[in-house]
């Protein structure tokens, strides 16, 4: 350990025992804790008041947070007569001094104040959860989204990826950190201990978790990994309890089926594009037999677009909805392809009020620069895989080779690269959602220059 470090864990440790208040942090004002923050210049007295601050914070109720949130709004904003006096001085002497003068104006208060908020040892996850307090009242209160940017812009920075560590989940990992990866879990439920160690254990599994330095025992997000033979279509045969365990020599495809974020407080930071690249790249290195790298991901807005449809007088969007919601029903051939087919449009075709495609999952990993390379039906039969896309799932193809290309192209043009044969069942005609409709795809060709099929 160096000297430095030495002095500052021994200070944290002084402050901690000597100087921190009892929990709730006594009855001053919060304005009045904030403002003595930001007016405080010590090493010591700033993890003080930082500590006492967010332990007030702690112990307020629901309508003292909002208040407290308000405060920050209207009391730490910008100056904005100040900022336009400091951008005239620098139009008129663009050097330094000027320059310097306008950034500091032109920073809300706010993000100073979370700065040395930060001070306090384990502050970092304490702001994670505050951020989440705050975001669960933007639909009521949307005045303070401004206070949100200020979070947004810190947290972009203190979460970069260069600060990140990839860790592998194993069994052997502690079980406080394995309990939460069962509460975490959003995509596919994990009931118990058992469910988990068929996810974790068996040598064709794996789990990868990114972490930050300062919340070393807090997942930020994490992706579990089934290692197989052939493109995977069906949810239910990777969660089989009683499926033939693969020995990894064996295995041609890495199959990413869940990724799931952790810290609400976190959203809108991306972890997962750099989360998906750095486990290809590991898996590659760990088992260079492997060719390819796709996910089995849900469709969670194809359920939505087709009671759209039903709602419009489509008769086989109504058709599929029923037989989704008939308990114990199976999709018959027909019916599948019919499913298939809806899932093709929808993916390719339908978008969002920004002319990007409409499924929040599509946007993740076309942004990526993965295509859209199988659509399957009865690939996840549960309740919520029915309720959300009538069991339909899809798989997206990572093409190391191909990656910066779609991902270029979806950047500039919002394009969706997609396998000739999703194309083909976009396109085809009959018993289905939308069937009268010609898609994109008719007038798209494929990267060799040849119409799409």
């Amino acid at each position: 350990m160096t000297r430095t470090g030495f002095l500052g864990d021994l200070l944290g440790q002084l402050v901690e025992r000597r100087f921190v208040p009892a929990r709730g942090g006594g009855d001053r004002p919060m304005e009045e804790l904030c403002r003595n923050l930001m007016s405080g210049g010590g090493e010591v007295s700033t993890m003080r008041l930082a500590r006492e601050t967010l332990a007030r914070y702690r112990g307020l109720d629901a309508a003292g947070r909002r208040a407290f949130f308000h405060m920050l709004a209207d009391g730490f904003d910008v100056d904005a007569a100040a900022v336009a006096e400091a951008a005239r001085d620098y139009g008129a002497a663009r050097d330094a001094a000027t320059l310097d003068r306008l950034v500091r104006r032109a920073e809300p208060a706010r993000q100073e104040l979370f700065r040395r908020l930060n001070h306090a040892p384990g502050a970092t996850a304490d702001l994670v959860r505050m951020r989440r307090d705050l975001l669960g009242l933007l639909p009521e209160a949307p005045d303070l989204a401004r206070v949100d940017l200020d979070f947004a812009h810190l947290f972009a920075s203190w979460f970069n990826r260069g600060f990140l560590v990839l860790r592998q989940i194993t069994w052997e990992s502690p079980a406080r950190l394995l309990e939460k990866i069962i509460g975490y879990e959003a995509v596919h439920e994990i009931d118990d201990w058992e469910a988990l160690r068929a996810r974790i254990d068996p040598p064709d599994r794996r789990c990868f978790a990114f972490f930050h330095p300062a919340m070393p025992d807090e997942p930020l997000i994490f992706v579990q990994v089934a290692l197989v033979k052939g493109l995977p279509g069906s949810v239910q045969a990777l969660l089989d309890p009683g499926r033939a365990v693969l020995d990894p020599a064996g295995a041609d495809t890495a199959t990413f089926y869940s990724i799931s974020n952790c810290q609400s407080g976190l959203k809108g930071i991306s972890f997962g594009n750099s989360l998906i690249k750095q486990v290809v790249e590991l898996l590659r290195q760990e088992l260079p037999h492997l060719r390819t790298f796709v996910t089995l991901s849900p469709i969670p807005g194809l359920g939505p677009w087709l009671s759209e449809n039903a709602a419009s007088g489509d008769a086989a969007a109504a058709r599929l909805l029923e037989l989704a919601r008939t308990p114990g029903a199976t999709f018959d051939d027909p019916a599948a392809l019919a499913l298939r087919r809806a899932a093709a449009r929808y993916l390719l075709e339908a978008k969002d009020g920004r002319d990007r495609p409409r499924d929040p999952v599509a946007r993740f990993h076309l942004g990526n620069g993965a295509q859209v390379h199988e659509v399957h039906a009865r690939a996840d039969l549960s309740p919520r895989g029915l309720k959300q896309s009538c069991g339909a799932m899809v798989n997206y193809l990572y093409d190391p080779e191909a990656v910066e290309q779609n991902h270029e192209d979806y950047a500039t043009r919002h394009s969706v690269a997609a396998a000739r044969g999703v194309r083909s069942l976009a396109r085809a005609t009959g018993d289905w959602p939308g069937a009268e409709r010609k898609t994109k795809a008719d007038k798209e060709t494929s990267r060799d220059g040849q119409p799409a099929p």
